[in-house]
């Protein structure tokens, strides 16, 4: 069963770089991309409902997990993608705050994401969504040990020219970034650092 099960593979690093190649187009495919997210299952099975609870819709906490991943094995691009669709989906929402879920249609000109009727909303996993899609297009992982910000392929999605990111804590040290997009690039500034905290780009 095609499911967006697969996609959180990508999050947790065990899936083959060769599978993990076919995961990410599926993903992006009319089956599973809405325009406004990725549906928790294919267009194309049985049980497939867009209005189902678990068959269908979009979960933002499963997109950006998700997104985690694909960032992960260097398809930063359909990262940036899923982070716009939901950032629109958003700007149509009650003060603009992703609910746990919404319904799993097409997106269409002129048409709002259709809302799940029962959906909470705050809700802890998707007030955590935007978090971490920030954190997938900036490719942004901690390395502890080292006391290490590490930036993998940063970038920013069309709607974000600049941003800062202010306290950033690894260990003992905390850094503030500035991040401002350019027409193929990201570039980042090291604002202010305290402590042993250090910044590793990775282009």
């Amino acid at each position: 069963m095609r499911s967006s099960n697969a996609g959180q593979l990508l999050f947790t690093g065990i899936c083959e770089p060769l599978l993990a190649g076919r995961v990410a187009e599926q993903l992006v495919g009319r089956e599973f991309f809405t325009g406004w997210g990725l549906r928790t299952l294919s267009s194309r099975e049985k049980r497939f409902n867009p209005t189902s609870y678990h068959n269908g819709s979009v979960w933002p906490h499963d997109n950006a997990l998700i997104a985690l991943g694909l960032a992960h094995h260097g398809h930063t691009d359909k990262a940036l993608a899923l982070t716009t669709a939901l950032f629109d989906a958003a700007a149509h929402m009650h003060l603009r705050r992703l609910p746990e879920l919404f319904c799993g249609f097409e997106r269409k000109r002129g048409k709002a994401p259709t809302l799940y009727p029962v959906a909470c909303a705050p809700q802890a996993w998707a007030a955590g969504a935007p978090f971490a899609l920030v954190q997938a297009c900036l490719g942004l992982e901690v390395d502890a040990a080292s006391s290490t910000v590490i930036l993998r392929r940063p970038s920013l999605p069309g709607f974000i020219d600049w941003l800062t990111v202010r306290g950033l804590r690894v260990g003992e040290g905390r850094l503030d970034l500035m991040f401002r997009r350019h027409e193929s690039s990201v570039a980042v500034t090291l604002l202010e650092r305290a402590g042993d905290a250090e910044v590793e780009v990775l282009l």
